[in-house]
């Protein structure tokens, strides 16, 4: 009677356990074969080669002594018409332009050195420099000119024979000088890192004559020497100025002399031109 009660238990609670449990857990999924990895996002399309390069600022080297491209006015604060012409292509291009006065004997190095991003400031486009920079197309037309006092006497080239003459070192008028008819008949030729202290120098009589550019030579005179300083009419060299930028920085000088070129279309270099120089001097027009 015993093991007959053990057995009817025995049965009971089994199917009492049947009725509670439930189906047996899943296997967990197996970890996908390396091969079955999700695949990479496609990658974004690559920039177009010719496209803008991305730059807040233009830093722009020049000679702070070389009115009425670039000066100090009496605030001390940088002006002149190739500032005001740089800050409105800077503008057109929504970047900051940063006017910096560098070491124009050395304007190559600090070009190519990474100082600054252009140099303009006057600068006259030789082969010399197409050669060592990558120059634009001009936008002023300028000469070398000399310039004396009204009472020298000197009113030819040949006057220059037996007197002292100066000009900036490393610049066009150099170049200009040494190529004339009066160049060795000096009687001493002086050589200065920039050119304001030549016309002081002039006015003094420590020298007889200045060699400079034609559109330096023609502010100065109006603004300071009028009546007592004279410009030969012999010139030395007819030139033209132009921008220059590291070599191989096409990208940077498409950038830039593009929008110079949209400021001469819609008349604002016009205005430029006419508050420095009471006319219309520019002679730019640029396409890629």
């Amino acid at each position: 009677m015993k093991r007959f009660l053990s057995a009817i238990a025995l049965t009971l609670v089994l199917a009492l356990l049947a009725a509670c449990g439930g189906s047996p857990a899943a296997a967990p999924a197996a970890s996908p074969a390396p091969s079955e990895a999700p695949s990479p996002a496609p990658e974004s399309p690559a920039a177009p080669e010719n496209s803008a390069p991305a730059i807040t600022k233009l830093v722009i080297g020049l000679d702070d002594q070389f009115p009425p491209m670039g000066f100090r006015d009496d605030k001390n604060e940088l002006v002149g018409f190739d500032i005001d012409l740089a800050k409105a292509v800077c503008d057109k291009l929504g970047i900051e332009a940063v006017p910096t006065p560098i070491d124009w004997t050395a304007k190559e190095f600090e070009l190519n050195g990474g100082k600054v991003d252009v140099l303009w400031n006057g600068l006259t486009i030789t082969d010399a420099r197409k050669d060592a920079m990558l120059m634009s197309p001009a936008y002023i037309a300028n000469a070398q000119v000399i310039i004396v006092k009204k009472d020298s006497g000197i009113k030819t080239l040949a006057d220059l024979a037996g007197k002292t003459v100066a000009l900036q070192e490393t610049s066009s008028a150099d170049e200009a000088y040494a190529a004339c008819s009066a160049a060795g008949t000096e009687k001493e030729l002086v050589k200065a890192p920039e050119n304001i202290s030549l016309f002081n120098d002039l006015k003094i009589g420590r020298i007889d004559a200045v060699v400079i550019d034609k559109v330096f030579g023609d502010y100065y005179i109006a603004e300071n020497g009028e009546g007592k300083l004279e410009m030969l009419e012999d010139q030395l060299a007819d030139e033209e100025y132009g921008i220059a930028f590291k070599k191989g920085n096409q990208e940077l000088a498409d950038l830039v002399l593009g929008a110079l070129d949209e400021l001469v279309k819609d008349g604002t270099a016009t205005q430029i031109s006419q508050k420095w120089f009471g006319e219309d001097r520019m002679i730019f027009s640029y396409a890629k």
